[in-house]
């Protein structure tokens, strides 16, 4: 799909420097792969631009390693019981044993800033370009919520980062230090403001542009920066005016449909093509067998257990016609018999979430004793939707009760999603939740340990220094 130029640099400016460009015509907005964006000559004009916002685009298909390795393992949905050839760092991450020498880690941490290089590649040259202003806008804005999105899970995995707001020179960024807490929310809310408040994102596209950041996933995206810098008043205010403006689709496998990509539920996903070569991706959470180890904890395989949950039907696995190929019904698509390729979207917002964060925020603010209250509603929203009654208030008395319900009831709406263990931190119950596993970890964990390649390059435990714990 995307073509490469690959430069070493150093991790803030680029560790490895690809500005790219192309196309196809299901995702990243039906262009063709006749051009490419090779430096600073063919920043210019609006397509030079358009080319570039689709690598920063392009950059987040290659990231599905952070949910699933980073997200879901780390939590209390998958685990290994040994390791094999091929997966000691995921058995580390998993059993919390993971080292700042793991490769995971590393490649993760390299492909971030890269996707940060080209964000800010195109921040820095827009504002000097002559073409129309609100497209100049728009892809303005498109480059900053993708920045935030990335610097956001980036601030979950390791806390704060150096924080380039420009390309920087190799010097440069070698002086570049950890931001401070303080700075890297008023970096992430600042941006995703500016972009809300300016109006810099349309409410929706047509035709070739659908899939692109819309001013509905940058309000979903800061809801979720101020609920994890504690400021639930603030997500309450900005989900508020969410509510209603999606529709939870009535049957939750119509959501994951890969014939009905970008349904009315799903806010921003990662977009694939399986038809064009190098845009579609290997078949995720695959077994060969029906009888194989899926790697399920025992409290995934009994998350749904005497219920009539309709979301346990999209953990089950098919077999995939003409492959020795397992898939989940969530992630289920038939292989393009000419690239070889699966095409599902990987959804990282939809209006389930938005729901389930307006309950935890109103809840954070204040817990309200009252089966009518709006908290309980948005809750019950999402509970109903897959054939469960309604939760009383009577059953979930008190704040506490109250938070873990949201939180199981968020494990429930979105295992393989990469949401659990950010949500398990967020709302406290990640020790309860490994210690169920028969794991038990500490304080520090919560948090991964900075890449030792990264330290030893800045060489400077002033700028850049380790984690405490590792």
């Amino acid at each position: 799909m995307f073509k490469y130029i690959k430069t070493a640099l150093p991790f803030i400016a680029g560790a490895i420097l690809m500005s790219a460009a192309t196309s196809c015509s299901d995702s990243f907005f039906d262009l063709q792969p006749d051009d490419e964006v090779t430096g600073d000559k063919v920043y210019k004009t609006e397509n030079d631009f358009e080319l570039a916002v689709n690598a920063c685009y392009s950059k987040l298909q290659t990231q599905m390693d952070f949910y699933i390795e980073m997200c879901e393992y780390r939590s209390d949905n998958l685990s290994l019981n040994a390791p094999t050839a091929g997966t000691q760092d995921r058995y580390d991450i998993d059993t919390f044993k993971e080292t700042s020498a793991n490769s995971i880690i590393d490649k993760l941490w390299e492909n971030f800033y890269n996707g940060i290089y080209r964000c800010n590649k195109i921040l820095d040259k827009i504002d000097g370009a002559e073409f129309d202003n609100v497209k100049k806008m728009q892809f303005k804005g498109e480059a900053m919520f993708v920045r935030a999105l990335t610097f956001f899970n980036m601030y979950r995995a390791w806390g704060t980062v150096p924080v380039p707001r420009r390309v920087l020179t190799v010097a440069e960024s070698l002086k570049l230090g950890r931001a401070s807490t303080d700075e890297m929310y008023a970096y992430l809310a600042g941006d995703l403001e500016q972009i809300i408040n300016e109006n810099m994102l349309p409410d929706s596209y047509s035709g070739k542009d659908v899939g692109r950041a819309t001013s509905g996933a940058a309000k979903a995206l800061l809801a979720k920066v101020y609920l994890t810098f504690r400021q639930p008043q603030k997500a309450a205010d900005l989900l508020r005016g969410m509510i209603g403006t999606y529709e939870l689709l009535d049957n939750i496998a119509d959501v994951f449909d890969v014939d009905n990509k970008m349904n009315c539920e799903v806010i921003f996903a990662v977009r694939y093509n399986k038809t064009v070569p190098g845009e579609g991706h290997g078949a995720w959470y695959s077994i060969t067998n029906a009888t194989d180890d899926n790697n399920r904890t025992e409290t995934l395989k009994h998350l749904y257990d005497n219920t009539s949950d309709a979301r346990a039907g999209l953990l089950e696995y098919v077999k995939v016609p003409g492959v020795n190929v397992h898939l989940m019904r969530k992630f289920y698509d038939t292989r393009d018999a000419s690239t070889m390729q699966y095409g599902p979207d990987n959804i990282l917002i939809r209006y389930a979430d938005i729901l389930l964060m307006y309950a935890e925020a109103l809840n954070e603010v204040a817990f309200v004793n009252d089966r009518n209250s709006e908290a309980l509603k948005a809750l019950n929203s999402v509970h109903t939707r897959a054939g469960l009654p309604v939760i009383d208030i009577a059953d979930i008395p008190s704040q506490d009760e109250f938070r873990k319900a949201v939180m199981l009831e968020r494990q429930k709406e979105f295992p393989y999603e990469g949401h659990r263990w950010f949500d398990s931190v967020r709302l406290g119950g990640a020790k309860d939740a490994a210690a169920a596993e028969g794991k038990h970890i500490q304080d520090y964990q919560m948090l991964y340990p900075i890449p030792s390649s990264e330290i030893e390059r800045i060489n400077d435990q002033s700028l850049l220094w380790q984690n405490p714990g590792y």
